[in-house]
């Protein structure tokens, strides 16, 4: 017996070698994976930020709507289908009038507007301008709605609060938080010389259409574009949008001044060029025929120096002007020809909007 039992431990401790250890039993699982927060107060400054931004974004969203659209578009085959897009945009005025992007209705044969109610209503483009990207729509209300003011954008500073809101990627009612990163930013070569709000707020597609709103709850910019990775964002200025409305309303359009000449900064790499010791004023590069400058006898190497005793330096500012007067007016271009000053009466003609007529504008004029 003595023998077995000692053949027995062995037969045992061999049979551990060979097969290893004995695996562990597995443990119990916690009863809880999480420890709960102790309540902790938040420090009152930031407790007071908290309340009012989530107040603020709150009191916004009733205003915000959804627009979605329905666009013809050429299959394989040639045949048209519908083609859909989305967008935001905001309740300007309680009979239903909404701002939205040009971009965001282009091309639409039918538009869909979705209230923050959820409710879903017809709506008609008013009017639209592509230079600014600006467009007007009415929403079929059944009763009033609640509206946005605008703001005074040219009173925005740098590194002010924004909060930018919009439906991006189709998601509801989303708000964005930032600083308005720099103003003065030219949105797109086409855009007439007007400067646009620069915003490190998260724009997104979707966005577009939807307000830049400051934190007295005003809206301040109307969002436009953003860069590709959504980082920075660039919004129409509120007191532009003031400016261009009633056009789109009575007219359907803006009716941009023209001269049909293709400017030209005057830095010190071109200074020699146009006979000057140093800058000044802006140069007309090119005359386009048959166009009001021409008309009026402005020519290549002529410098701008005034239009109607308002100075311009640099090309925006002579955009500015011109796109703000309307066609049709007569204007006095103090101008440097060949070393000396002379006055001459310009009568501004209508910018041609491409969608009305076939003709290709040459790129750069203005």
């Amino acid at each position: 017996m003595r023998a077995t039992g000692v053949w027995t431990v062995v037969c045992v401790v061999v049979g551990l070698a060979v097969g290893g250890p004995v695996a562990a039993q597995p443990a119990a699982p916690p009863a809880r994976l999480w420890e709960d927060a102790v309540p902790t107060p938040v420090a009152p400054e930031l407790e007071r930020l908290n309340t009012a931004l989530t107040r603020l974004a709150e009191g916004l969203k009733p205003a915000l709507v959804q627009i979605r659209v329905r666009r013809p578009a050429a299959d394989a085959e040639g045949e048209e289908s519908p083609r859909r897009s989305m967008g935001s945009g905001f309740v300007v005025h309680r009979d239903g009038y909404v701002v939205t992007n040009a971009h965001v209705v282009e091309g639409a044969t039918e538009v869909q507007v979705r209230l923050a109610t959820g409710r879903r209503a017809k709506g008609t483009v008013v009017g639209r301008d592509t230079r600014v990207d600006l467009a007007l729509v009415r929403v079929e209300a059944k009763e009033p709605l609640p509206t946005l003011p605008l703001g005074d954008s040219d009173g925005l500073r740098v590194g002010e609060f924004v909060l930018a809101l919009g439906h991006p990627f189709g998601l509801e009612q989303t708000v964005s938080f930032g600083i308005v990163s720099r103003k003065g930013s030219a949105l797109q070569a086409a855009a007439p010389g007007f400067d646009f709000i620069q915003t490190d707020a998260a724009v997104n597609p979707g966005n577009s259409g939807g307000p830049l709103v400051n934190m007295a709850g005003q809206v301040v910019g109307v969002n436009s574009m953003a860069a590709r990775n959504g980082s920075i964002g660039f919004a129409i200025p509120s007191n532009l949008v003031k400016a261009l409305l009633p056009d789109l309303l009575a007219k359907g359009k803006i009716e941009w001044g023209w001269l049909g000449i293709r400017i030209d900064e005057i830095t010190e790499d071109n200074v020699a060029d146009y006979g000057l010791p140093e800058p000044r004023g802006v140069g007309i590069e090119s005359v386009i025929a048959d166009q009001p400058a021409a008309r009026a006898g402005l020519r290549a190497k002529d410098i701008v120096l005034s239009v109607d005793g308002t100075a311009v330096g640099t090309p925006r500012d002579l955009q500015r002007v011109i796109a703000s007067t309307p066609a049709g007016k007569t204007i006095r271009v103090r101008l440097l020809r060949e070393g000396r000053e002379q006055e001459l009466p310009v009568t501004v003609g209508r910018y041609p909007d491409p969608e009305d007529e076939k003709e290709k504008v040459p790129a750069g004029p203005r």
